[in-house]
């Protein structure tokens, strides 16, 4: 399952991809985990393990750049298999991200948790995870990343209003 989905309970929404990656658990974990390698599919990011604390500036999308920092504690440090960390934004409610990563017979199942949004925030996020995704995918092939906002805008009809 490469798209998403949004489950609904109420006003607030959960994000939830499933992601099957042809690479080993260890080459996923560093490249959600490593700063050096999470610049070339999402952007900056300042990853202090033993402060407990992300941040993260995506180069996309083309926003004000204190409109998409993100920074927050981290809330579980399992290697190779959880990263979880809050999401503090200020374009959207406070959430927490979770990486799930395990090893499959052809490579890693990656799920992947947003909890947390707004329904609104919920529905504009998910194209834009979908498309960061890619370039992850891109980025653990050794290939050049598409463009996010290609890939947001490619994405976004592929999303009803109401999922």
């Amino acid at each position: 399952m490469t798209h998403g989905i949004i489950d609904i309970d109420g006003a607030e929404a959960v994000i939830r991809f499933e992601r099957h990656l042809p690479h080993p658990i260890e080459a996923v974990w560093a490249a959600i985990t490593d700063p050096d390698q999470r610049r070339a599919w999402f952007g900056a990011t300042v990853l202090d393990v033993e402060a407990g604390t992300i941040e993260m500036l995506p180069e996309d999308p083309p926003v004000a750049a204190d409109a998409k920092r993100m920074a927050g504690r981290i809330r579980v440090w399992a290697p190779p298999h959880v990263f979880e960390h809050e999401w503090h934004q200020r374009i959207v409610s406070d959430g927490v991200v979770r990486y799930e990563l395990s090893e499959t017979p052809t490579g890693t199942l990656l799920k992947f948790t947003h909890r947390g949004l707004s329904v609104r925030d919920a529905r504009g996020f998910i194209p834009g995870t979908h498309a960061f995704f890619d370039r992850l995918d891109a980025h653990l092939a050794g290939v050049e990343p598409p463009a996010w906002s290609e890939r947001y805008a490619a994405l976004a009809p592929s999303y009803p209003a109401w999922s």
